[in-house]
């Protein structure tokens, strides 16, 4: 599973990309058939509460996932993005038994 970290117009500190990293390898636990994960950090002007976006797409293959979420920082902005993700993994690989 390949994973891809893109910080959008501005510099990811290494911890926040252990942490991402760390998050994301997890869902492997949920499907097998994870190719690629892409998740994107951004932060929302105005500069206010609630202000760090993350999208998190994951590629299945002839499918894909994905999830956005805002909060005040992204460690509690992707912590939210996991069960979302975990749900419709365990769905897709509901749906691909029963092909």
């Amino acid at each position: 599973m390949e994973i891809t970290v893109k910080a959008i117009k501005f510099d990811a500190t290494d911890k926040l990309q252990e942490f991402v990293q760390k998050k994301v390898s997890k869902l492997n636990k949920f499907c097998d058939d994870i190719t690629k994960v892409e998740v994107s950090l951004k932060i929302v002007k105005p500069a206010t509460a609630l202000n760090k976006e993350v999208s998190i797409t994951v590629a299945l293959p002839g499918d894909s996932v994905f999830v956005e979420k805002t909060d005040d920082t992204f460690e509690e902005a992707i912590t939210q993005c996991m069960p979302v993700l975990e749900r419709q993994l365990v769905k897709y690989k509901e749906k691909m038994s029963q092909k």
